[in-house]
């Protein structure tokens, strides 16, 4: 099913996007490749792949955990325009 212009002005409304004319024209071509590959990766017989989470087998290096020094309160707080005993204070950013 190829993409329309107004598929694209639909998808930028959502997105609360203002596009030009010229950008629509544009994005209007990008992804109808987009979706014609898409379609051309559906063709393709996977009936003996199995799933997988990550195409490279991985193992993640975990350390233990433990407590190292960090830096005092009275350093951290030192250069802090406006700060209590124990934190920083920054202005309420919501209502």
């Amino acid at each position: 099913m190829p993409i329309t212009k107004e598929d694209i002005q639909h998808i930028a409304k959502l997105a609360r996007l203002e596009l030009e004319p010229q950008e629509i024209d544009d994005f209007t071509c990008q992804f109808g490749n987009i979706l014609s590959y898409i379609e051309r990766l559906d063709q393709v017989n996977t009936d003996n792949i199995l799933p997988m989470s990550h195409p490279i087998h991985m193992v993640n290096a975990f350390r233990e955990d433990s407590i190292l020094p960090s830096i005092p309160t009275e350093v951290a707080l030192s250069n802090a325009p406006e700060k209590d005993e124990h934190a920083f204070i920054v202005p309420k950013i919501v209502g």
